[in-house]
């Protein structure tokens, strides 16, 4: 393995080579950016739901009803003003409301035309059809409906649309341009960092370009493999994909400048000097890339298709970084003489890092003094910061999944003023029975205000159920458990809307949680012991890594409750973060591992770890700084879910790179000595401290 890896490393930096193989993998992903272009998919009404799980099908169902697949409603909110202000509708502005309501489409709402008043006189509503075959149609009509009805609505009312349509229609409008202002903000973040850890202001350009074409490439394959597949994926799938592969690629690429500045003090051929630099990280790359890409895929045995989609997006992105960053990007910087690394040219002679005294080193020193005081001060202050995962609530409610209120959330929050509570979003129920007796039975249970055969065709019926219970509240969901109750013993019988979904997407979240983590975990585990040969020190790496991911989730839990406002984490965050982090985490275990090995097979276990903390400290400081700042990117979607993971992620980067491998492991590694490797010998016996 090693004689190949030589061999290749020598291949690609060759001097009449280099060029060739940097410049036509550039020019054919560029080709294949531009030819093929982003795949679509058709989305589907169970893309974002949990397999198997009655609400999932219920809308099975109501896409056999006729235009199921893109049938949704709008709700036409009129008023005078807030509630409380007492004004009501005169007549003559609901007739002018009436008539306005017909012109656009609105469905008959009792025998006086479209238009219900409320009981205090301060509103009224509509109900109006919305029939989009694709998300992008649904907003395009959405928004056409409310240009109508602002232009046609008389003085002194004011009119909102919220309802299953207008909430789609909202959600996608926080993804309108989002790629652009995504990439943007990701690339300004990773160039500032570049230039800062680099302090050139030339040699960040090469793997920004290199990094940036690879992001590209990969959502291109991504997409397009996944729309092949009829893999769900959505606009949040490529928007974490490129955080993604930015943050990976741009991890890697600093591993493998860092180690080629420091040949470039021993060999004066730059292109002898890449080869040694490739061929020493091309394992601890690979063998994170690898574990990576298994780490994310464990999130194909989710229940929920976009997030199945997600972790084979992000499987295909890895990969194509990890390859632009061992093929292209070592071609490329060898193309260019010292002088690209200006002003901090390295010269032949000058120290490496590893006998340099950097910060690191001097850390180090510190940490070897008093091992056993570091250790102890690092798992206090983990184990401090986990105790608000203790506290963790999960499940948001609609009018929280927004960081900035929609039109489709407040006009929600008005209609609650003057009608019952789950009139602009009914639950509705399903059946291929009987339906007057369903209805019948649904009528009959407590917290249902009223309920109708809305639809009925092809055996199938329709039945809305309006409850009294606030959206989100615990009356709402157990109004939903009685509804299911009541039609459990009708066939093939099912209950979604969206109240009914929250509660089965909490369910089918906990279930990934429980099948997901543990696989996880155990992949980890398995490839650190195969890549380390040892027993002691992977499972020590894999409980540090666990660690973080606790003492992250609890200190956002605090941050999300006590300065943002937030009263719970949505479902998904907790599993996207625990995937990300631990399957990244693994990097600068594996960055600091594989180069504590290799000084220790001359200096010891224990000046091995301190000299990996010189040589390493300083890369996997910028490499996390990097990624939690490209993670941190993700709060510029408002969209609660993105911000919160990005906040979980970041600071869990955050932690495990200024504290986790740069103090608690070296200082692990020191207090066990020769017992760290066990059962494998690294190099001459040392004794350990305390």
């Amino acid at each position: 393995m090693a004689d190949r890896a030589a061999r290749f490393a020598s291949l690609i930096t060759r001097r009449r080579v280099s060029a060739v193989v940097a410049l036509v993998p550039l020019l054919l992903a560029v080709a294949a950016i531009v030819l093929l272009g982003s795949g679509e998919r058709a989305a589907k009404p169970d893309d974002t739901l949990p397999a198997g799980r009655d609400s999932t099908e219920a809308v099975a169902l109501q896409s056999e009803l006729p235009d199921g697949d893109d049938a949704s409603v709008a709700v036409v909110l009129f008023t005078t003003g807030p509630a409380d202000d007492g004004t009501r509708l005169d007549r003559q502005q609901l007739a002018d409301l009436g008539r306005l309501a017909e012109r656009v489409g609105a469905v008959p709402a009792g025998q006086d035309g479209p238009l219900l008043p409320s009981d205090d006189g301060t509103a009224a509503l509509a109900t109006v059809p919305v029939q989009a075959g694709s998300a992008t149609e649904n907003a395009d009509l959405v928004d056409e409906l409310r240009t109508q009805l602002r232009d046609g609505v008389p003085d002194g009312v004011q009119v909102q649309v919220t309802g299953p349509a207008a909430v789609q229609a909202d959600l996608a409008a926080v993804f309108d341009g989002a790629d652009l202002r995504l990439l943007g903000a990701t690339a300004g973040v990773v160039a500032l960092l570049l230039i800062i850890t680099y302090r050139s202001p030339v040699l960040w350009l090469v793997p920004l370009t290199v990094v940036g074409i690879a992001d590209r490439l990969a959502g291109v394959l991504a997409t397009q493999s996944l729309a092949a597949l009829d893999v769900a994926f959505d606009e949040s799938t490529t928007g974490i994909l490129s955080v993604l592969v930015f943050g990976a690629g741009t991890d890697y690429a600093l591993l493998l400048i860092s180690r080629y500045r420091d040949e470039l003090r021993h060999l004066e051929s730059r292109h002898e000097a890449m080869a040694h630099a490739l061929r020493r990280t091309a394992e601890a790359v690979l063998c994170s890339a690898v574990t990576v890409v298994l780490g994310v895929l464990t999130l194909l045995l989710s229940l929920v298709p976009t997030t199945r989609g997600l972790g084979l997006a992000s499987a295909i992105g890895v990969t194509v970084a990890a390859a632009f960053v061992l093929v292209v990007l070592p071609a490329a910087l060898v193309c260019f003489p010292r002088g690209i690394f200006w002003p901090r040219v390295p010269k032949v002679g000058q120290a490496a890092l590893v006998e340099s005294n950097t910060f690191w080193h001097r850390v180090g020193d510190r940490v070897a003094a008093r091992p056993v005081a570091f250790l102890g001060g690092t798992v206090v202050l983990l184990a401090a910061l986990s105790v608000g995962l203790f506290r963790v609530d999960t499940g948001l409610d609609q009018a929280d999944q927004f960081l900035d209120e929609p039109e489709a959330i407040a006009a929600s929050t008005r209609l609650a003023d003057s009608y019952p509570a789950g009139l602009s979003d009914p639950l509705q129920v399903l059946t291929r029975a009987d339906g007057q007796r369903v209805l019948a039975a649904v009528r009959g249970v407590d917290g249902v205000e009223s309920a109708t055969i809305s639809q009925q065709d092809a055996g199938i019926t329709q039945v809305d159920a309006v409850l009294d219970a606030a959206s989100g509240s615990p009356e709402a969901e157990a109004a939903v458990g009685a509804v299911r109750d009541a039609v459990a013993g009708f066939d093939d019988t099912h209950v979604t809307g969206s109240e009914a979904q929250a509660i089965d997407e909490a369910d089918g979240a906990a279930r990934d949680r429980l099948v997901v983590i543990p696989l996880l975990v155990g992949l980890v585990l398995i490839a650190l012991v195969l890549l380390l040969r040892s027993l002691v020190a992977p499972v020590l790496l894999v409980v540090t890594t666990v660690a973080t991911f606790a003492a992250s989730l609890g200190a956002s839990w605090w941050l999300f409750t006590g300065l943002l406002g937030f009263e719970a984490i949505d479902n998904t965050a907790p599993l996207l973060a625990f995937v990300f982090l631990v399957a990244l985490g693994v990097d600068y275990n594996i960055f600091l591992v594989t180069r504590a090995r290799e000084e220790a097979a001359e200096h010891g276990p224990r000046r091995g770890m301190l000299r990996s903390l010189s040589a390493t400290g300083g890369v996997i400081t910028s490499a996390g700084v990097l990624l939690a700042a490209v993670f941190a990117v993700l709060g510029v979607l408002p969209l609660v879910v993105l911000a919160q993971l990005g906040t979980i992620v970041c600071i869990g980067v955050l932690l495990d790179t200024l504290v986790v491998r740069t103090v608690l492991v070296p200082a692990l590694a020191l207090v066990l000595g020769d017992r760290f490797w066990w059962p494998r010998r690294v190099g001459p016996s040392e004794p350990s401290v305390g």
